[in-house]
């Protein structure tokens, strides 16, 4: 999460400086808070989007039976059993955190369109990437190049794939 938000500051900084001010900090002494209507609605359409940019790299989610999208009080979630390859699940997992975190901010910074609500919200993206970024880690340590992914419930499963079904050689 950390290392995540190093790098969206490193990207907002090049187009717009970053201070704590942006997220309320005007001095050592005095923090102000202040969050609007409008605020609230950005963050759930933030977690909203992020879920969404999850959802449409699964294959075929528009006619799958087996994807669903949902929020919970803790959260956003895309939920699949459809049969994905490793580097789909790898694209799955970090597409909202590079389009939000690191592509988006560039697109709004060369247009002049930064402003302290975009900043936070950015960051808040790139923050909450942090167990996208985990799963990507234990993804690539822990499990063989061909496999494909498979969920049934809160649990995913790798298996490896046969290559005399798959048609490869």
């Amino acid at each position: 999460m950390i290392l995540n938000t190093l790098l969206s500051i490193a990207v907002l900084n090049m187009f717009s400086p970053f201070s704590l001010a942006d997220l309320g900090i005007n001095s050592l002494q005095t923090i102000t808070l202040t969050i609007n209507l409008q605020d609230v609605a950005c963050l759930i359409g933030l977690v909203f989007i992020h879920e969404l940019i999850h959802l449409v790299f699964i294959p075929d989610f528009l006619i799958s039976d087996k994807t669903f999208l949902g929020i919970t009080y803790f959260g956003g979630f895309v939920y699949s059993e459809e049969a994905v390859s490793k580097s789909r699940y790898i694209l799955i997992t970090l597409a909202p955190f590079v389009l939000l975190s690191i592509i988006l901010p560039g697109i709004l910074g060369a247009l002049g369109l930064l402003n302290p609500l975009a900043k936070v919200l950015i960051l808040l993206n790139a923050m909450s990437s942090g167990v996208d970024m985990l799963t990507l880690v234990l993804v690539l340590i822990q499990v063989p190049a061909d496999v494909y992914f498979t969920s049934n419930g809160i649990r995913t499963y790798w298996k490896k794939t046969d290559k005399s079904i798959s048609g490869s050689n």
